[in-house]
């Protein structure tokens, strides 16, 4: 950060990538969800920079209305006192002071993880430069008639006292009750709150049910109010559902309120806004969940209750800040006409412009786009961007753009509300980056190269970004991609909540684990559109496999390995050397094609198994008798795992770092375990300032890898994985028959020339311990390897053949009878008839295990000379 490695310049003549931060609450703190988002931009940015281009990740906070005002308002409370009591003025004032003392936690966290985001250019919602962009906008959509006032239905906080944007109410399934009324002698509505039939102002069927028919145009009376509304026809209401006559209540509720502007019916608001009844004597100021008891029992008593259901779970909204139960309201609010902003953010994505990662997503942007409702702007708040229209005297109303003064004078006031947080964080792609002015930002990096968020927050944000961007912009979206991931889950696939006890707090995993095991994990979770299953258990792997990168680099530094120089020419090096030097050139290919995918849980996969498989368990030991001593080992282990540092640094930053610099000769790890492998203290930053001659001065500005073909080379993969096979199954063998790691064992290996492993024999023998054949060599097992390659082995006096042939044979039986009953059910024509596909793939599968089985105590018996040998032990044979 202090070299400026993150800060772009806007006139360099390099290739943008761009990314915008999805900017967390000024009320937040790093949750698990930030720390997986994070990890795949952070990820995005640190190989884009790598690969030469100039890159931004704009950092940034959002001011939440709702939330931080209701933190200061509580701590306004714990002082004996209100906003009321202060007045808006200084009330917003407080809320400036709680942002500078207290606000903002989040972005020294996100450090923590490691973030290379532009600090220089960090913004917030509603700082001068943003303030502008949401003034301009607004006047833009108004004066095209895209913005407007009007009364309509809304999600309405009965505590917070303010509209509700669709994503600021949480959904759930609720126990209440399902309350069926008499309205006359041929008419029962069923509702699940009965309080609300004191807002009635009609019955409505199905135009074409003929149960009612003959009742369309009629009237009936109200129960409890004495109210006659009338019986319309409308072809919302399903017929096959309950009765197949709903109550219409259209102040309070939105179905019912479209019923009531088609049938012209009045609008009656039968509570305030906090939900206290406003009409009809006997329940006037009572709670609207104290009054619906009571209008229950007032229904009862004059038997006018058909049926009542308890409990009846139904699907109820609540509000994400307070949880109080969002109650639908008539309300006089400010609107944006969506319907051609939302064509124009759907026509985006068809024509190509933008891309989904997964594809298959885009139908569910889709779904919302193409049915968008309009959408409530205004909130009821103090903190937030005031709206920017003033009333007069004489009922004018006026709109003021940026550097216009509002008209002044007597009985002129601006509107009271604030708009939407989203209305402000729609424009953030563009906002951020100087918009309205032409800035060199602007030019250089909008559109921006990939939005990476949950798929949860498809509809609310990325499609309202897309709406602004596109109209703000004349028809330039506002990211190229749209890179989806799905919710963080526990090992179990369980959703994270407090009430299971499994939330995770991404910051005592930094602080036990490092930051690199904690951004491993949860990239290796993650692939496009799928949920991310976590667990502690595997960010201690994500722990051991960045001690396991720290302990081979301090080997390889300890043998004279490094990356400074040139690497000698393919034929100059051994069979080992262009085997590792071959699988590299694999592994960075498919590590780029996967980046291309945004397949994190592949990458992961790829480099640890590489890694720790190849480099660690096979090239290190297989060098081992040479690389303190052959030169051209020493540079293909230090280049082998340069690149392997520098393919793993965008996932785990701090580590590789560390590691690049000590095999760079700038620095060198500590002679012992590092404070803690991939936390911000083992960095070294310092260390960055190498001479100019020795290459880049960090990891961070290193070249991405880029795959070489000389060095691919097909033979010596063959000859290496054919030498691998021998150790394997020599190994198997060993472990098989209880033969203690250390325990050297006289074998006779034949074949080997025929797979070109001739001039391994020594190294094999050295890796699986086993010594030459000597005069009195017995071959007392012998096991058949792939392409006529044979192990004999003299294992006399080393294990007890009798118990070992006993405990092969009864692994055998079981294996067999496992496979009979797995054939039986296969065979049976019936069993498949009736089956479902996962129970018969399940049965295929055991059969499939049991032969695998049986080819394993086989061979092993076969190796011991006791194939088909007969046992008296009646265990056995039974």
């Amino acid at each position: 950060m202090s070299a400026g490695y993150f800060t772009p310049d806007p006139a360099s003549g390099r290739p943008p990538f761009a990314i915008v931060i999805p900017p967390p609450n000024v009320t937040g703190s790093l949750h698990i969800g930030h720390a997986l988002d994070h990890t795949i931009q952070d990820s995005l940015i640190r190989r884009r920079r790598m690969q030469g281009y100039e890159t931004l990740w704009l950092p940034g906070m959002d001011h939440a209305g709702i939330a931080t005002q209701n933190v200061v308002e509580r701590q306004l409370a714990g002082q004996g006192t209100s906003r009321h009591d202060l007045g808006r003025e200084a009330f917003v004032k407080k809320v400036w002071e709680w942002k500078a003392s207290s606000g903002g936690s989040i972005l020294g966290q996100m450090r923590r993880l490691g973030d290379s985001v532009d600090w220089s250019r960090e913004r917030f919602t509603m700082d001068e430069g943003l303030s502008r962009a949401v003034q301009t906008i607004f006047k833009r959509l108004y004066d095209d008639g895209l913005i407007y006032r009007a009364e309509r239905i809304i999600n309405w906080c009965p505590r917070c006292l303010t509209a509700l944007s669709d994503i600021e109410v949480e959904h759930s399934e609720d126990e209440g009750e399902l309350i069926s009324i008499r309205y006359s002698d041929e008419i029962v509505v069923a509702t699940t709150r009965a309080e609300t039939m004191l807002g009635d102002t009609a019955v409505a069927v199905h135009p074409d049910d003929e149960r009612y028919r003959h009742l369309v145009g009629t009237e009936v009376t109200l129960p409890l109010t004495g109210r006659r509304i009338p019986v319309v026809a409308d072809a919302h209401v399903d017929p096959s559902f309950g009765t197949g006559a709903v109550k219409v209540t259209p102040a309070h509720d939105p179905n019912d309120f479209e019923i009531g502007q088609r049938h012209n019916l009045p609008s009656i608001t039968m509570m305030d806004e906090r939900g206290v009844i406003t009409t009809h004597g006997p329940f006037e100021g009572l709670d609207r969940f104290e009054a619906r008891p009571a209008v229950v029992a007032a229904l009862r008593e004059q038997g006018l209750i058909v049926a009542e259901r308890r409990p009846y779970l139904h699907s109820v909204g609540h509000c994400s800040r307070c949880g109080t139960t969002v109650e639908p309201r008539l309300s006089l609010q400010w609107f944006v006409n969506t319907g051609p902003l939302a064509k124009a953010a759907g026509d985006a994505v068809r024509d190509g412009r933008v891309r989904f990662e997964p594809a298959e997503l885009s139908k569910r942007y889709f779904a919302w786009v193409d049915n968008m409702h309009d959408w409530c702007i205004s909130r009821q708040l103090w903190w937030g961007h005031r709206i920017p229209v003033w009333y007069g005297p004489a009922g004018e109303i006026v709109c003021v753009g940026p550097g216009e003064q509002p008209p002044s004078g007597e009985g002129w006031r601006q509107d009271e509300d604030v708009l939407d947080t989203w209305f402000s964080s729609a424009l953030w792609p563009f906002s951020t980056l100087g918009w309205p002015a032409d800035t060199p930002e602007l030019r250089k990096f909008y559109p921006t190269s990939v939005l990476v968020t949950g798929y949860d927050i498809l509809f609310f944000w990325v499609a309202r970004m897309m709406m602004f961007g596109l109209y703000a912009m004349e028809g330039r979206q506002p990211f190229d991609v749209v890179a989806l991931h799905g919710m963080v889950r526990d090992q179990f696939g369980k959703k994270m909540s407090k009430s299971f006890g499994n939330v995770v707090d991404p910051l005592d995993w930094i602080e036990r684990f490092g930051a690199d095991a904690t951004r491993f994990t949860l990239a290796r979770g993650a692939n496009p559109g799928a949920d991310v299953p976590v667990s502690e258990e595997w960010t201690q792997g994500s722990r051991n496999f960045c001690n396991k990168l720290w302990n081979a680099t301090r080997f390889a530094l300890m043998n004279g390995a490094h990356n400074r120089g040139p690497l000698p020419p393919a034929e100059l090096l051994s069979t080992v050397d262009r085997w590792i030097l071959s699988r590299l050139q694999h592994v960075v290919q498919e590590v780029d094609e996967q980046f291309e995918r945004y397949e994190f849980g592949k990458i992961c996969d790829t480099l640890y198994h590489f890694a720790w498989d190849d480099v660690c368990d096979w090239y290190l030991e297989l060098t081992k008798p040479v690389i303190g001593s052959d030169p051209n080992t020493q540079r293909v282990l230090g280049h082998v795992l340069d690149q392997v540092l520098r393919l793993l640094h965008p996932i785990i930053p701090f580590v590789t770092e560390e590691l690049w610099l000590a095999l760079s000769g700038a620095a060198s790890p500590a002679a012992e375990t590092p404070t803690e492998p991939g936390t911000a203290e083992a960095t070294n930053t310092d260390a960055a300032a190498t001479d100019a001659t020795a290459g880049p001065a960090s990891i961070v500005v290193a070249e991405w890898p880029v795959p070489d073909k000389t060095y691919v080379d097909d033979a010596a993969e063959a000859e290496i994985a054919s030498l691998q096979k021998v150790v394997t199954e020599v190994r198997r063998f060993r472990s098989d028959q209880g033969l203690k790691p250390g325990q050297r064992v006289a074998a006779r290996l034949s074949g080997l020339a025929a797979l070109s492993l001739a001039e391994h024999e020594p190294l094999i023998r050295a890796l699986v311990r086993l010594d030459q054949d000597g005069a009195d060599f017995t071959a007392t097992a012998t096991l058949p390897i792939t392409g006529g390659v044979a192990v004999a082995l003299d294992t006399r006096g080393a294990i007890d053949l009798g118990a070992e042939r006993a405990r092969l044979e009864k692994d055998r039986a079981a294996a067999e009878k496992e496979r009979a009953g797995a054939e039986a059910k296969l065979g049976n024509a019936e069993f498949l008839a009736k089956a479902p596909e996962p129970v018969v793939n399940k049965i295929k599968a055991r059969l499939a295990a049991a032969e695998a089985e049986l080819a394993r105590t086989n061979a092993a018996l076969v190796a011991l000379g006791g194939a088909g040998v007969a046992t008296d032990d009646p265990e056995v044979r039974s």
